[in-house]
């Protein structure tokens, strides 16, 4: 039995603290460290980069951050491991050497690719994206590493993957050890987006001491897959089983959590506390996985645009019928997508001429940067003197801007050549999964058994109040879909909002989820239901589809809603 491996992650997205990379070396001992850059935005981003100049195409951030982190981490035989390599992995690696022969240091530096499939996406049937990118599993990272690496880049893979790696390398395990594979891939899903992990985004925010400065999270991986996740000492932020779990119920779906190594049954995992800020997480279950890999593709969907106008005091309504009518029939050509939004947010007899405001915001898409672009906010800044009374936007007329689209796409694994460049630049292509199995939902989680009834007249006494009295929540995108996370925290919780948070009070809580498709799963172990609300993000992030594109607060708006809790709850 080896010793556990202690892997720090500094980076949960592109454009997180820069200074993480050093805190988290400088802080306390590890083994590993890791960056993760790469979001379903961010390889749109790194696409038009790449337009501009075909040298780029990576994560610039990352680069910068080893002007002082590198030596430092050779220094303390950290080795760091990161996917900021983005579209352009070699063209990293090959700045990271000149950086190092700048800075008199030596490093032994890999890379992994094979990722973009661009060149062969019309041949794969994925139409004609910007960009095209499977997302890869660990063992090219792991080879990597076994091979001596003490910096390894790569494409994308999945989140969890630069977590994965090294420990499937420091631990000797073999592809089929599906259920340690399924332990570091959980370890991987807690750290991987930072201080999520530690108290950030947390729905109990105000239960945390210090949360000025969370430190970034770290997974202590041992050689059966189980795991504590923790911190630097003296740092801020907290981990706890609940900061723990709102960030296992991100950005998934049910059980079953596939991924290019493992699927992983996310129901099968247990959670105990292992002392102050240390969690362990333990029981996990794996099975072979998919015979596809996912692709990411994004493409230039077209230009965009939008007003926002302000309306004040009496008569609202009227008042935005009025502007609407005047801009739309003042446009000369109608965008091909018009929305309008009205975002009520006034007080009746307000104290301020803020809170007698709403804002009315026109939305606009189109193929041709000339419809969406002055000819649009013009016309709707040309309305001032002729409008409603007390007529202003809040912000002067401009350009459309690009906006991008996102899909997800399917192929063979054995249409992809993952490719390792190890260190004394030989290429060593890894062979996909010898053992499938075909995703399939799990069927056999059962309900807990009812709330027994709580009072004499048959019907437990209850109290209108918000979700989010008794319940935590998390949720996120996943391509043109949101996945909304929800815990408790007690047994007896959890058996009451098992059988009361169905589909239909979500929908219902959720106004705007109505006409979309929703899909509950059950968690039990967690104590959590899942929902995934299909097409809420119309196409991706990057098409700016909704208010909150991300879909970031939609979990705690369904916990500021209202429903009727047990008194006995409370």
């Amino acid at each position: 039995m080896t010793a556990p491996i202690r892997i720090g992650n500094a980076s949960g997205f592109y454009g997180d603290r820069f200074s993480a990379v050093h805190e988290m070396l400088t802080g306390g001992p590890l083994d590993v460290l890791t960056g993760d850059y790469l979001a379903e935005l961010t390889m749109l981003i790194l696409g038009r980069d790449r337009l501009k100049d075909p040298s780029l195409g990576y994560a610039r951030t990352f680069l910068k951050q080893l002007e002082t982190g590198l030596g430092e981490a050779l220094d303390r035989g950290v080795k760091v491991i990161s996917n900021a390599g983005g579209l352009n992995p070699s063209g990293l690696a090959k700045a990271i050497q000149e950086l190092a022969d700048r800075l008199g240091l030596h490093p032994k530096i890999a890379y992994v690719e094979g990722d973009d499939l661009l060149s062969r996406a019309a041949e794969l049937d994925l139409g004609e994206p910007l960009t095209a990118n499977a997302y890869l599993g660990a063992w090219g990272i792991a080879e990597a590493l076994q091979a001596g690496a003490d910096v390894v880049v790569t494409g994308r893979v999945t989140d969890a993957s630069v977590i994965v790696g090294p420990a499937a390398a420091h631990h000797g395990w073999k592809r089929t050890q599906y259920d340690e594979l399924a332990g570091a891939v959980v370890a991987g899903h807690v750290i991987e987006c930072g201080c999520q992990a530690t108290g950030g985004n947390f729905s109990f925010f105000s239960e945390i001491r210090d949360l000025g400065r969370p430190g970034f999270p770290i997974a202590e991986i041992h050689a059966d897959g189980s795991s504590v996740i923790t911190k630097h000492d003296n740092t801020g932020g907290a981990v706890t089983i609940d900061t723990v779990k709102a960030q296992l119920v991100y950005e998934i779906t049910g059980a079953r959590y596939a991924g290019p190594d493992v699927t992983t049954r996310l129901d099968t995992i247990e959670l105990d506390t292992d002392g102050p800020d240390r969690v362990r997480i333990s029981g996990i279950h794996g099975e072979p996985p998919p015979p596809t890999y996912k692709v990411s593709l994004n493409s230039v969907g077209g230009f965009r645009n939008e007003v926002d106008f302000v309306l004040t005091g009496l008569q609202l309504e009227e008042k935005a019928e009025l502007v609407q009518r005047q801009l739309e029939q003042a446009l000369p050509k109608r965008p091909a997508d018009l929305k309008w939004t009205l975002a009520w947010t006034e007080k009746p007899n307000a104290g301020s001429e803020e809170e007698a405001s709403v804002f009315l915001r026109c939305g606009v898409k189109d193929p041709d940067p000339k419809v969406v672009g002055r000819a649009f906010s013009s016309a709707a800044i040309e309305l001032a003197l002729a409008s409603y009374p007390g007529f202003h936007v809040t912000a002067p007329p401009g350009d459309g801007s690009p906006y991008g689209v996102f899909r997800a796409g399917y192929v063979d694994i054995q249409e992809v050549e993952h490719t390792v460049v190890v260190p004394d630049g030989t290429r060593k292509v890894v062979e996909p999964a010898m053992e499938t199995q075909a995703l399939s939902p799990v069927d056999d989680i059962e309900l807990p058994i009812p709330l027994p009834q709580l009072a004499s007249s048959g019907r437990p006494r209850t109290r209108e109040v918000p979700l989010g009295r008794i319940a935590g929540a998390r949720s996120g995108d996943k391509g043109g879909d949101a996945n909304v996370g929800v815990w408790v925290r007690d047994e007896k919780t959890w058996r009451w909002i098992a059988h009361t948070l169905t589909v239909e009070l979500f929908q219902e809580l959720l106004p705007e989820t109505q006409p979309l498709t929703v899909t509950r799963y059950l968690l039990p172990n967690l104590w959590a239901v899942n929902f995934v609300v299909e097409g809420l993000l119309g196409e991706g992030v990057a098409s700016q589809a909704r208010f909150d594109p991300q879909a970031k607060a939609v979990g705690e708006w369904l916990r500021s809603r209202y429903i009727d809790v047990p008194e006995v709850l409370l």
